[in-house]
C-alpha cells in the first residue's frame, strides 16, 4: 500500500496541554510521525510525497473567516509584543447573538473549541501540509489505487468548519471525503479513533451524501464529553447519515470488533461507493490516553474488517500517541487490510 507523507509536519511542535488543571507537554508531538514511519517501513510500504492541493481542498470543508484566521493568526499574535510563545485562548465565547471579533485574542477564542490546540509559528504550515497529504491520498485512490494511507500530522477529526480543537486545525478526513465526493455520489467516513470525531460530524451533519460513523469511548466520561452520543443522528436532509457507536471505557478486541461489524452494516446500507477511515490508533491498550483496550492483534483484525467492506479506501491518520506499540499497531492494521483484500 502506498503511504503519503511529508516532513513538513515538523514545524508544528506544540508544548502546552492542560490536563485536569495541570499544564504539561502535549502528547501530540513530532515523534508520533517517527514511530508511525517505523511501522510503515516494517510493513514494506512505499512513501510518496504529496501534491500541493492548497486552498481549494480546504475551502470545500472550512469557512472563509476560519481560513483567514489560521493564515494570519501567528503574525497578528506576534505583533502584540507581550504574548506567550504559543497561542492559547482565554475565552471561548458563546456565539448566540455575538459579534465576530476583530482583535486576535477574540478571534482565537471564537475559532477554538478548547485549549488543546495551541498555535505556534509553524502550525499553519504543518496543518496545510496535512491537508495536502490527505487530498493526495484521496487522489491516488481516485486514480486507481485500491487503498492508500495518509500519514497526517497534525490530526484533524476534532476540527469543525470554523473551529480548531483537540490537537486538530484542518479536518483531514473531511478534506479527503470532499475530494472523493467530486467522483462518488455517496462517501462514508468511518472513525475508529478512541475519541469521537466531533468535528467531522459537525461538518457533515446536514449532508445526506456523506455518512459519518464513529466508534469511540463513551463521551460521558471521555473527551469530547459533549458530543458523540448515540442520539446524534444528523439534521435536515442529513438526518440518519450520522451514527455514533460509543463503547464502555476499557472495551477490548471482541467488544470493539462486534461494534465494527455493526458499523459495517450501516455503511453497506448507506450505499457508499468510497470509504474514508479516520484511523486513530489510540484505542490501543498501550496508548497513554487509556480509553479502550485494543491489542495489536485486534488492530490486525480491524484492518481486515475494513478491507472486507470492499470499497476504495483512504486511510487517514488521526490519533495514536507515544508508546512502543504505535508503529507495530499501524503495521498490523495495514497488514490485516492487505491480507483480507
Amino acid at each position: 500500500m502506498k503511504a503519503v507523507y511529508t516532513e513538513d509536519h515538523r514545524s508544528h511542535d506544540p508544548q502546552f496541554f492542560l490536563v485536569r488543571g495541570r499544564v504539561t507537554r502535549t502528547t501530540e508531538q513530532p515523534e508520533r510521525a517517527d514511530r508511525l514511519l517505523a511501522g510503515l517501513r516494517a510493513g514494506g510500504h512505499s512513501l510518496v510525497e504529496p501534491q500541493t492541493f492548497g486552498h481549494e481542498a480546504r475551502a470545500r470543508v472550512h469557512g472563509p473567516d476560519y481560513l483567514a484566521f489560521l493564515a494570519e493568526a501567528w503574525d497578528a499574535w506576534a505583533a502584540l509584543g507581550d504574548a506567550a510563545p504559543e497561542m492559547v485562548a482565554n475565552i471561548h465565547p458563546m456565539r448566540d447573538d455575538a459579534t465576530y471579533p476583530e482583535h486576535i485574542v477574540g478571534r482565537l477564542g471564537w475559532h477554538t473549541v478548547d485549549t488543546a490546540c495551541p498555535i505556534g509559528p509553524g502550525t499553519y504550515a504543518a496543518a496545510c501540509a496535512a491537508t495536502d497529504v490527505a487530498a493526495s491520498t484521496a487522489q491516488l485512490v481516485m486514480d486507481g489505487e485500491d487503498a492508500a494511507y495518509a500519514l497526517c500530522r497534525p490530526p484533524g477529526h476534532h476540527a469543525y468548519r470554523d473551529r480548531a480543537g483537540g490537537f486538530c486545525f484542518f479536518n483531514n478526513s473531511a478534506v479527503a471525503a470532499a475530494l472523493l465526493r467530486t467522483r462518488h455520489a455517496r462517501v462514508a467516513i468511518l472513525d475508529v479513533d478512541v475519541h469521537h470525531g466531533n468535528g467531522t460530524q459537525g461538518i457533515f451533519y446536514a449532508d445526506p451524501t456523506v455518512l459519518t460513523v464513529s466508534i469511540h469511548a463513551d463521551p460521558a466520561r471521555f473527551y469530547p464529553f459533549v458530543w458523540g452520543y448515540a442520539h446524534e443522528r444528523g439534521e435536515g436532509a442529513g438526518l440518519g447519515a450520522n451514527r455514533n457507536l460509543p463503547l464502555p471505557l476499557g472495551t477490548g478486541d471482541e467488544g470493539y470488533l462486534a461494534t465494527l461489524d455493526e458499523a459495517a452494516r450501516i455503511i453497506r446500507a448507506f450505499g457508499a461507493s468510497a470509504l474514508v477511515v479516520a484511523l486513530g490508533l489510540d484505542a490501543s491498550v498501550y496508548d497513554p490516553l487509556a480509553g479502550l483496550a485494543v491489542t495489536t492483534e485486534g488492530f490486525s483484525r480491524i484492518g481486515a474488517a475494513l478491507a472486507r467492506l470492499g470499497l476504495p479506501t483512504v486511510l487517514v491518520q488521526e490519533g495514536g500517541y507515544l508508546s512502543e506499540h504505535l508503529g507495530p499497531n499501524l503495521a498490523a492494521v495495514l497488514q490485516g487490510f492487505e491480507a483480507a483484500r
